[in-house]
């Protein structure tokens, strides 16, 4: 609370801050996505030409520091994301846009097939103002193919927290059938989510 009684809109909260994360590459970018579950969203993008690296997670949420446990209540708020690291000169924002259209229905909220809960909201997270531009300029097109209304959030991206190793390249490492799924630059073999 400020001084005054009137509560700060700067939040101290580490969950509510901006992802300060910076590529590992200086002429790289970094993006967010949630499009339901993250392990296939993961993987279609570990499959893009010019996406050096992905890691699953979470964002948008209110709790510092949160588990894959405790997001699966819902109480936490924060969203299964994929931050994907790209080369732009290669992949620009708006193929992964595109990609992110293509793997998921925007029009459920909270819900991607079976997965039923806040994780699973669709959403584009941006590092920056052209980001943001495209993502906004990608839903009106992507609303003009679809009768019903697109509920994908576009917000800036705030703090990222890796999901348990376990959950990192998961169906490139088998996932829980140990049928590994290949994530090789340009691959187009179907994606198929097991838990």
């Amino acid at each position: 609370m400020a001084s005054d009684g009137v509560q700060s809109s700067k939040s101290t909260n580490p969950a509510a801050q901006p992802d300060l994360a910076a590529p590992e590459n200086p002429a790289h970018e970094l993006a967010q996505f949630a499009a339901g579950c993250f392990w296939g969203v993961e993987l279609a993008f570990q499959r893009v030409p010019g996406v050096t690296k992905t890691e699953v997670g979470y964002s948008q949420g209110h709790l510092h520091n949160p588990n894959y446990r405790l997001v699966c209540t819902g109480t936490t708020n924060h969203a299964e994301v994929v931050r994907v690291q790209f080369d732009p000169t290669v992949c620009p924002y708006t193929d992964l846009l595109a990609l992110f259209w293509s793997r998921h229905d925007p029009t459920t909220l909270n819900r991607q097939r079976g997965d039923v809960g806040t994780q699973y909201r669709s959403g584009i997270y941006y590092y920056n103002e052209t980001q943001a531009r495209l993502a906004q300029e990608s839903l009106e097109v992507k609303q003009q193919e679809l009768k019903d209304k697109i509920v994908t959030e576009i917000l800036p991206a705030k703090t990222f927290y890796r999901a348990e190793e376990y959950h990192q390249q998961y169906l490139e490492k088998g996932g829980g059938q140990g049928s590994k799924q290949s994530a090789a630059k340009g691959c187009n073999d179907p994606i198929r989510c097991y838990g």
